[in-house]
């Protein structure tokens, strides 16, 4: 039988014992006792779900305690799969993730469900008293990010986007060399990620498998139809769940250009783009022109016309007054009168390395300070996404108004900075 559905006022009622969380001590690498382990659950199952439980699993600091899928094929599968890396503790399954956020006994959570979930799901666990491991993108729209950031603050929560690329040594030393002067003061970047959303056709179904809660799935996003290509990995492709290859990618390779140089004073946005072929209705590619102070960002959906792009299926390049720097995930060359070198060994490594994203979260859990990825960066780094996708939508280049965080003298603009949830699913 599925889980009965109930509202918010109840469930904050349910949680408020909750809220105050709890602090848990340091402890020692290796062996560590039951007591001192931090118990966490996992909420959405699907591949990236079931990365977080294996990531998290190998942690001994960790002792994963409960798993929860809407699907059952999904929850069931996961368990049996976790059974094999963890052999000690209860383990138990859910398929509404409220009944994990009423468990007092819970530090903290992940969350890999669609993005239009993760806002919401991130949003009443800082309300029920735990810490969140949280899947990109950050949000579906703007006004979920003002949310997520106010509850946390208000709630003294701790978050880690799962921008796992932020943990390697590459993007450190990146941020190393621009922020050391390496090129000078950076006035132009390029973004790009290359790919297009595959072609989708409907599949002729009766409705929604007996294993699936095809309602709750949907959540606050708009009720549809249910056909599997909007339904699990390529949900991705509908812009009802989310914003295609942009939205996907967005955030692993903007994330070593907030990192770097911060950029500040976004003033306006222009998008041009094609929607894709098939059902879904994301972008085919998508050309974003970012204009801030004295800083301008180029997104593209193929390599531009610097040197070194067309090597790289996703990369970054930053153009200074000394030099250029490109870079992807892994590599980086930095280009001063003509001579490229990989690294500038006089400047000096100034960044504390990763342990590791997951351990990063666990540790900032313990010792209640932010881990790398927080929050507050993570929407700010998010945030001009969004801004890009509304500038596609409406087909016209956007006037921003940084400080108030509203579109300037559109109102039709500023509708799209939040979606009005379902009836029954409004719940932040």
């Amino acid at each position: 039988m599925k889980d009965q559905l109930y509202n918010r006022r109840d469930f904050l009622r349910r949680s408020s014992m909750a809220a105050a969380g709890f602090m848990i001590l340091p402890s020692w690498r290796g062996k560590v006792a039951p007591s001192d382990r931090l118990r966490i659950a996992h909420i959405g199952l699907g591949g990236m779900g079931n990365n977080h439980m294996k990531w998290f699993a190998a942690l001994p600091e960790v002792e994963i305690v409960a798993l929860c899928d809407v699907d059952k094929t999904h929850l069931d599968s996961t368990m049996k799969t976790l059974e094999t890396l963890q052999s000690s503790g209860k383990l138990d399954g859910y398929e509404d993730f409220r009944h994990i956020l009423d468990r007092q006994d819970i530090d903290a959570i992940t969350c890999a469900t669609p993005d239009h979930w993760h806002a919401t799901i991130a949003t009443l666990a800082f309300e029920a008293g735990k810490d969140v491991y949280g899947e990109k993108p950050l949000s579906y729209d703007v006004k979920e990010g003002q949310k997520m950031l106010r509850s946390l603050t208000k709630n003294k929560r701790i978050f880690q986007l799962g921008t796992q690329i932020h943990a390697t040594d590459n993007y450190h030393r990146v941020v190393e060399l621009i922020r050391g002067g390496a090129i000078g003061k950076v006035h132009t970047v390029h973004i790009w990620k290359t790919g297009e959303p595959p072609m989708l056709k409907k599949t002729a179904v009766s409705g929604p498998p007996p294993t699936l809660n095809w309602d709750m799935w949907q959540g606050p996003a708009p009720e549809r139809e249910y056909f599997p290509e909007r339904c699990h990995f390529t949900y991705r492709y509908f812009l009802d769940y989310s914003g295609g290859v942009f939205a996907d990618f967005w955030c692993h390779i903007a994330d070593v250009v907030w990192w770097a140089i911060q950029p500040k004073g976004l003033k306006s946005i222009a998008a041009r783009g094609e929607e894709a072929e098939g059902l879904a209705d994301t972008p085919k590619w998508i050309d974003i022109d970012y204009e801030f102070d004295d800083l301008n960002i180029y997104w593209t959906s193929t390599p531009p016309d610097v040197p070194g792009a067309s090597e790289r299926h996703i990369g970054a390049y930053f153009e200074g007054d000394k030099g250029s720097l490109i870079c992807d995930y892994g590599s980086r060359a930095v280009t001063i009168n003509g001579q490229t070198v990989e690294d500038i060994p006089e400047i000096q490594q100034r960044i504390p390395r990763s342990p590791g994203h997951q351990q990063n979260f666990v540790d900032a859990v313990k010792n209640r300070h932010q881990p790398e990825s927080n929050l507050a960066y993570a929407r700010d780094m998010t945030l001009p996404m969004h801004l890009g996708l509304i500038s596609y939508r409406l087909g016209r280049k956007l006037k921003w108004n940084a400080k108030r965080e509203k579109f300037k003298g559109d109102r039709e603009a500023n509708e799209f900075l939040s979606r009005e949830a379902r009836k029954g699913w409004d719940l932040i």
